[in-house]
């Protein structure tokens, strides 16, 4: 097989704040790997996490590093084929492949072999496309009126049904409770989640908690900082709000120490390596009674895309990146009724925008 790697830059419509910082912008790659004249497509998105306890979060994945990493291993990659993937997934681990790169390659390898079968992969791996909960969609951080109008924005595109809220202010949880209250006045009857991006100490995570349960808040993602997940057993057992966590879980491995402190955990391909380890860790996340949300970095449609295939088995889907941005290059999964749904088309089902070609 062969591979090939191009870089895009994607723009966001509205950066995006949160507790570590704000985003415009996003170089993605975009990896194609050629078999018996058919082509598979996978993306690689770069993300940073400071968390230097975990082996995977030392360094930020930035898009310099994960090309620098996948022209390293291509050349070994192209002496399989896509029927090797047990083979490739040990050869991208050996090589200390970062995750964001792994990914691309195993969505690449998904859409392949979908494409060669002739079938979309959701009914490869028996997605119940009926099934699939809204989408959410997100406001960074700012000012009240600033988060007001973000919501306005949303409205026509996801209809506004669910709305997570980034928190984790600077400022403060008084200014946390400030925008929280100032999107609940102009969305009264949708459903809100909120995202704290590591931004509270444990102190004030369960004055949050205790606060945003009397707001009707459905719960609250990562309310410590990745690499205090020695505090959650506390939190967890004073707060009425479940605790997904995110930062604090990158793949199956991670979710049985965390099973008992929390309720639920955030899937990111990016993080996991792609949509195999992805299923990995619903099924270990269900194996240990917690519930399972997808999200995404400044991901494409074609990413999300990718993630809509398994996304029946999602309790909570944040896949909303693509949404945001300006000049997506791709096409996929469409939204009807704020539900993101995979097309039929085989493979991922994702082209390219024909101005772009």
């Amino acid at each position: 097989m062969r591979l090939s790697l191009e870089p895009f830059t994607v723009h966001k419509r509205f950066p995006l704040t949160i507790s570590r910082g704000t985003t415009s912008q996003s170089t993605n790659i975009w990896v194609r790997l050629e078999h018996q004249g058919i082509e598979g497509w996978g993306e690689a998105s770069p993300f940073a996490i400071a968390t230097p306890s975990h082996p995977l979060t030392k360094t930020p994945q930035t898009t310099q590093m994960l090309l620098d990493a996948l022209e390293l291993v291509i050349p070994t990659l192209e002496t399989y084929t896509p029927w090797e993937r047990q083979k490739i997934e040990r050869v991208l681990a050996d090589a200390d492949v970062p995750s964001a790169a792994r990914a691309a390659i195993d969505i690449a390898l998904q859409d392949w072999l979908g494409k060669h079968l002739g079938v979309p992969l959701w009914k490869l791996s028996g997605c119940n496309r009926h099934r699939i909960v809204p989408i959410s969609a997100t406001v960074g951080i700012g000012t009240p009126e600033a988060a007001k109008q973000r919501v306005r924005d949303w409205i026509p595109i996801t209809g506004g049904s669910v709305i997570k809220i980034k928190l984790g202010s600077p400022d403060g949880i008084e200014a946390d409770r400030e925008m929280l209250l100032a999107i609940r006045d102009v969305a009264p009857q949708a459903q809100l989640t909120v995202d704290a991006n590591g931004g509270w100490r444990v102190d004030d995570a369960v004055k949050m908690c205790d606060w945003l349960a009397q707001q009707g808040v459905k719960y609250v993602e990562q309310p410590l900082p990745a690499g205090q997940e020695a505090d959650l057993p506390h939190l967890y057992s004073r707060s009425p709000l479940p605790i997904f966590v995110d930062e604090s879980c990158f793949t199956s491995q991670d979710i049985p120490p965390l099973a008992d402190c929390v309720h639920g955990i955030n899937i990111k391909l990016m993080k996991s390596g792609g949509l195999t380890e992805a299923l990995r860790m619903v099924h270990t996340a269900k194996a240990c009674g917690l519930q399972v949300m997808y999200g995404c970095y400044s991901d494409s449609t074609l990413a999300n895309t990718a993630a809509s295939h398994l996304s029946s088995f999602a309790d909570y889907l944040d896949l909303d990146s693509h949404l945001n941005l300006a000049d997506d290059p791709f096409t996929g999964a469409t939204l009807q009724d704020g539900r993101l749904i995979p097309n039929n088309l085989s493979g991922l089902g994702v082209q390219r925008h024909v101005s772009d070609k």
